[in-house]
C-alpha cells in the first residue's frame, strides 16, 4: 500500500517562547484535495514553513509521499510543488522565461524543458500568455502561472498557502476550479490552506487549525452538522464573526 501524500505527525514548533504550532497531526491522501483551514496567525504558514524545509520543527515528524522531510530532505521536497503567498516569479521577464529559470533549478533543460512549460502553461490555461512579461499579467492569471511554476517537475504533493488572496471574486473561483481539475485530470494531491470558510465545499476534506492546533478534522459537511463550517467554528473557539471576516 502506498503512504499517504502528506503525513504530519505531533508536530509543534515555537519561536521563543511563543509556542506557534502544538501537536500537529493529520494526512493528506493520494489524489485527494484537504483544505487547512484557520484565522489568520493560526499557523497554517508557519506549519507549510516546516513540511518545505524553511524551519526545522521542534517535535513530530512530516512525511512527503512516505519521504522523511528530516531525514530524508531531497527525496521529500523533489516531490513537493509549493505556491506561497509571495510571488516567486520575477515580473520583468516572460512568462516563459521565468519558468525556464525554474525549470534548470529542478534540473530540467533544453528541449525537455520547453516540452514541459508548453505542457503546464497549457494545464493552467495560459499557453497564449507565455510571451508575455509577468508583470502584465492579470492577478488571476498571476496565480495560475505560479502553479505553473509549482508544477514544472510533477510534483505528488501541490501546497497553496492562501492562493487566492488579493483576487477578487471571479479570479478566485478560477483558481480554486483549476486545482480542483488538477486533481481530477492529473492526480496531484493538493494542500488549500485558506481562512476563507466559503472555498471549503461541503465534501472536502478539512483540518482546521485554531492557535497552534487542530481542532477538528474531518469531512467538512459532518465537522458543520445543522449549520455552516463558520458557525461550526465560532462555537468550537468561541471567536467572534470578525475573526473569520478578515
Amino acid at each position: 500500500m502506498r503512504p499517504p501524500a502528506l503525513a504530519v505527525e505531533k508536530v509543534s514548533h515555537r519561536f521563543g517562547r511563543f509556542q506557534a504550532l502544538r501537536d500537529v497531526s493529520f494526512t493528506v491522501e493520494r489524489g485527494a484535495f484537504a483544505a487547512l483551514l484557520g484565522v489568520n496567525g493560526a499557523g497554517k504558514t508557519t506549519l507549510f514553513s516546516l513540511i518545505t524545509r524553511l524551519y526545522d520543527s521542534t517535535s513530530g515528524r512530516i512525511e512527503v509521499a512516505g519521504f522523511d522531510a528530516r531525514r530524508q530532505p531531497g527525496e521529500a521536497l523533489a516531490r513537493l510543488g509549493v505556491v506561497f503567498q509571495s510571488k516567486a516569479l520575477d515580473g520583468d521577464l516572460t512568462l516563459r522565461q521565468n519558468l525556464g529559470y525554474h525549470a534548470a533549478l529542478h534540473g530540467i533543460g533544453g528541449r525537455a524543458a520547453r516540452v514541459r512549460i508548453a505542457e503546464v502553461l497549457a494545464l493552467v490555461g495560459l499557453a497564449e500568455r507565455g510571451g508575455l512579461k509577468v508583470n502584465a499579467l492579470s492577478g488571476g492569471q498571476q496565480r495560475r502561472a505560479e502553479i505553473a511554476r509549482a508544477l514544472l517537475h510533477r510534483p505528488e504533493l501541490l501546497l497553496l498557502d492562501e492562493a487566492t488572496a488579493g483576487l477578487d471574486l471571479r479570479s478566485r473561483a478560477e483558481v480554486q476550479a483549476l486545482v480542483r481539475r488538477l486533481i481530477a485530470e492529473e492526480g496531484v494531491s493538493t494542500l488549500w490552506a485558506t481562512h476563507v470558510f466559503d472555498e471549503v465545499d461541503p465534501a472536502d476534506e478539512v483540518v482546521i487549525l485554531h492557535r497552534g492546533a487542530v481542532i477538528a478534522v474531518g469531512v467538512a459537511a459532518e465537522i458543520a452538522g445543522s449549520g455552516t463550517l463558520a458557525e461550526r467554528f465560532l462555537a468550537m473557539t468561541g471567536e467572534t464573526a470578525e475573526a473569520i471576516a478578515g
